[in-house]
């Protein structure tokens, strides 16, 4: 009898004995990353990864714990200032996060740059930069964690909201203090007031109809461009491809753009504004006939040629677009 008993103990033991060694073997493993991670957080908001500890800390399992990472390319000789716009945003996003009284373990925020992981690069197949991609506890990463970054743009508001999404962590993004706002506006004030002092005798420019049809013509241009869009997602200036350098201005959907765009765009209008201008100018005025002609040709000139940039502009980004004006 004691023998059969201490048989079913033996094979007791050997069935649930080595899980739960394998478990708490997991369980200690786990302790340790995440005590490392907080370590590397303690120090800095942006844990800063390799190739090495990228497979350690983020690959590898076990994993209870989500990490953000931006995947970009800040080394001077890289050229790529939009990553050094977007590194500002996420830099103030981690900072908000580390700093929240709700700071927990449950997700970290990491940087993977091309000059010091361009392993991690070509594990991903990634040829572009930056990229967000958010690596969840259990599995691989989806496609909604990976951040939409020419549609929402880079301010650290939208990555947070998409963070949210992600991770289900509500991160309230806390900014530096900027006074040059302010300052700008003080001086501009300040500006127009002594003017309007030293002019306090004569201040019949105030109702000169040309001053305010320049400054609502300069309004209606900035609005139509596309400033108050930029404001309100914070797009990027431009966009380089890390892998062939090439530039790109003008954004290829129709759902964003890029900074660089929005002057263009005002740039162009501006032209087919001033060449209408100087057709009404043309055919109303009084001076002498060649000026008049040399007048209209010019107005005509900017008006085909900065309207079929408009035009080509358009058709770029809505993709189908059948009409063209001289070129396509």
């Amino acid at each position: 009898m004691f023998p059969k008993v201490l048989t079913a103990f033996s094979l007791f033991a050997l069935l649930y004995g080595a899980p739960s060694s394998a478990q708490k073997k997991k369980e200690t493993l786990l302790s340790e990353k995440v005590g490392q991670m907080m370590d590397w957080a303690s120090k800095r908001a942006v844990i800063r990864l390799n190739g090495e500890k990228f497979r350690r800390f983020v690959r590898a399992p076990p994993r209870n714990y989500s990490v953000i990472i931006m995947f970009t390319a800040l080394q001077p000789q890289r050229q790529c200032a939009v990553c050094r716009q977007a590194d500002e945003e996420y830099q103030i996003l981690a900072n908000s996060w580390r700093y929240s009284s709700a700071f927990t373990n449950k997700v970290f925020f990491a940087l993977v740059d091309f000059d010091e992981g361009s392993d991690v690069f070509q594990m991903l197949n990634m040829n572009s930069a930056p990229t967000f991609i958010n690596f969840p506890p259990k599995g691989k990463p989806k496609r909604a964690d990976t951040y939409e970054l020419q549609v929402r743009g880079f301010a650290a508001e939208q990555i947070a909201r998409w963070v949210a999404d992600r991770t289900d962590v509500h991160i309230r993004v806390i900014r530096p203090p900027n006074y040059a706002g302010p300052l700008m506006l003080g001086l501009l004030l300040a500006l127009i007031g002594s003017l309007a002092y030293l002019r306090r005798n004569n201040l019949e420019f105030l109702y000169n109809k040309n001053v305010w049809a320049f400054s609502a013509l300069c309004f209606v241009l900035i609005m139509t461009s596309g400033q108050m869009w930029n404001h309100i997602r914070g797009p990027p200036y431009a966009h380089k491809n890390p892998s062939t350098g090439q530039v790109s201005y003008i954004h290829g959907s129709s759902q964003a753009q890029f900074v660089a765009e929005t002057h263009i765009v005002l740039l162009f209008n501006a032209a087919v504004t001033l060449g209408m201008v100087l057709l009404h100018e043309a055919a109303t005025s009084d001076m002498d006939i060649g000026k008049r002609k040399i007048m209209c040709v010019a107005g005509i000139g900017l008006v085909m040629l900065f309207f079929s940039w408009l035009l080509s502009i358009f058709r770029a980004k809505y993709h189908g677009y059948p009409y063209s004006f001289l070129m396509s």
